[in-house]
């Protein structure tokens, strides 16, 4: 089978979905890799060094007909229509927002598996691009806030007097509010987190940080990991109890997300105000919405003396690392779902059938059948 690594298009991208390490593993299993010239320099990696490893390099439409589309984001609805029937997408979709991708990959009559799609399920941990990509996020977001601080975040005894450590909020203690929360940390802030589910306490306590506990009712609705739904009742008692932890904070990092829906709303306008002039705050849902009210997707704002930073794809700012995890996730994928010769097509399997959007023209997944 020929592999075709496109260049990414989308704004701010700087990853590659195949690293040339993973393009020379890939031709030893005996698939051919083709490569869009110029699609690994943002990550750092040279047109060279993909022909150093075996890598053909070719332009756009040639790499379109390969028999499987490697990507980090999905294609244009116009891409996927210079794909050959029968082909094979893998990259993010997330499929239940974005009807239109769907409906090309039908029209094209291709097949598309989904990297958001893939099961939180322990033999696919080493296909979770999610949380390949969180991890680096939650740690990015820290220095970013950091940067954009006015003091330090540890505490330091001088002849001059004693500096007060930074106090950090993380709102979500998933993959990226914990890396968040171990990067504060080592960095020498106190750090206190709050999350919908009294389980994550442990683990945030393990890492340092102060748990911030709001009880929790039947309204919560979790599915394969992930959050799928909150009353807007708890969410309003969560505001309230941390309301007052917001107010003190150096820092607020927000991480919420829900899958398929718009991120829930946790940092209120009153919130914002309440905080010190020369705060920060870092949205990490604001592609998908935002958590906290007034942030603007891929700007820094100030709100009444508090910078906002709205950056919509931080892994894309570290993307040596993450494009290299994501190879690695995506390779692995690969493997799993087929070998040099073709795709097994094991329809009923828990991997396949979960991160299986559409099959040869038809939409197959819950998610955009129902």
């Amino acid at each position: 089978m020929i592999i075709g690594v496109p260049k990414e298009t989308k704004f701010k991208e700087n990853r590659v979905a195949i690293t040339p390490l993973i393009a020379k593993d890939l031709i030893k299993q005996g698939f051919a890799v083709q490569v869009e010239s110029g699609a690994g320099l943002n990550s750092f990696f040279s047109d060279e060094n993909y022909k150093e490893a075996g890598a053909t390099l070719t332009d756009k439409n040639t790499v379109y007909t390969s028999d499987v589309v490697l990507k980090v984001n999905a294609p244009l609805t116009e891409e996927i229509a210079l794909m050959k029937k029968e082909a094979v997408l893998v990259s993010f979709m997330w499929a239940a927002t974005n009807p239109e991708l769907v409906n090309a990959c039908e029209k094209a009559g291709v097949s598309a598996f989904s990297m958001d799609a893939v099961p939180r399920i322990s033999r696919a941990q080493k296909m979770d691009a999610l949380s390949s990509q969180a991890n680096l996020a939650g740690y990015k977001a820290v220095l970013m806030c950091a940067n954009a601080l006015g003091k330090i975040f540890p505490m330091m005894t001088t002849a001059a007097g004693t500096i007060k450590p930074s106090k950090v909020v993380i709102f979500g203690a998933g993959v990226a509010g914990l890396q968040a929360i171990a990067t504060a940390k080592r960095l020498g802030a106190i750090v206190e987190v709050s999350d919908i589910r009294p389980e994550t306490k442990e683990q945030v306590q393990s890492l340092g940080g102060k748990f911030i506990e709001v009880k929790g009712d039947d309204t919560i609705k979790m599915e394969g990991g992930y959050v799928k739904g909150v009353s807007d009742e708890f969410l309003k008692r969560q505001q309230e109890l941390v309301g007052k932890h917001v107010a003190e904070a150096d820092i607020v990092i927000t991480t919420a997300l829900i899958p398929g829906k718009k991120a829930p709303v946790l940092v209120t306008e009153d919130m914002v105000k309440s905080m010190k002039f020369g705060s920060v705050i870092l949205d990490m849902a604001v592609e998908q919405g935002g958590n906290v009210v007034g942030s603007k997707l891929n700007e820094t704002i100030n709100l009444n003396g508090v910078t906002v930073i709205g950056e919509g794809n931080i892994p894309s700012l570290l993307p040596m690392n993450a494009s290299d995890l994501y190879a690695k996730n995506i390779q692995t994928l690969l493997y799993h779902l087929a070998t040099k010769d073709g795709f097994k097509w094991e329809m009923e399997e828990e991997i396949t059938k979960g991160s299986l959007i559409v099959h040869n023209g038809l939409k197959v997944h819950p998610s955009v059948t129902q």
